[in-house]
């Protein structure tokens, strides 16, 4: 386990630095053999740490796939079925066709919720450190400011200031704190950045 999901003065001591939401438990797996969802994969031995508004993310739209698309298309295709030559049935074609991409979704959806390690950052101790789920501003030499939120592989957005946890800026700053400057290497190159404030609040 990186270091930098945990206290600074504790070593890796198994998942008592973590708040692990295990209220959902996902069983579903389809009769098909589909291939899976095209997806970003976590890094080997790596749990799916996320925070709690990216885990709502994922289990909301796993119950609207499960609880109400997926019957929905089961249903409409039944009817289409019902009414003759298949082949040239659109309602029919195009449900089986949704169906598989829904079943592909809510396979993967459970997968990526059953391994959630769900981490708060509103409960972290205040700390000047860079752990996962901190909103960290940062500026470059030429003194121009960006804030990132350091947040799960699936919750990622960068237009929005969330950044992965082992996307290369989250990794330059993780275990590193305020006043401290860090390397990035970018595609564009070496880019340094001197980290301005770092604090734990709720991410929407």
């Amino acid at each position: 386990m990186n270091k930098a999901f945990v206290k600074e003065t504790d070593a890796p001591q198994g998942d008592s630095d973590f708040l692990l939401d295990k209220s959902s438990e996902r069983s579903y797996v389809p009769d098909d053999d589909e291939a899976e969802c095209v997806a970003p994969a976590l890094p080997v031995g790596i749990k799916n740490y996320m925070t709690p508004a990216g885990y709502a993310q994922l289990d909301a739209e796993f119950n609207h796939l499960w609880k109400i698309e997926r019957p929905a298309l089961v249903e409409t295709i039944s009817w289409a079925a019902s009414n003759g030559d298949r082949s040239e049935n659109g309602d029919y074609i195009y449900g089986k066709k949704r169906l598989r991409e829904v079943d592909r979704r809510i396979r993967f959806l459970s997968k990526r919720l059953e391994h959630a390690e769900v981490v708060d950052p509103v409960t972290r101790e205040k700390t000047d450190q860079v752990f996962f789920g901190a909103t960290v501003t940062v500026a470059d030499s030429n003194g121009s400011e960006s804030t990132y939120a350091i947040v799960g592989l699936d919750e990622a957005d960068a237009g929005c200031g969330r950044i992965a946890w082992i996307s290369p800026m989250a990794r330059a700053l993780l275990k590193a704190r305020e006043g401290d400057t860090v390397t990035v290497q970018t595609p564009e190159g070496r880019r340094e950045v001197e980290i301005i404030e770092v604090r734990y609040q709720a991410i929407d």
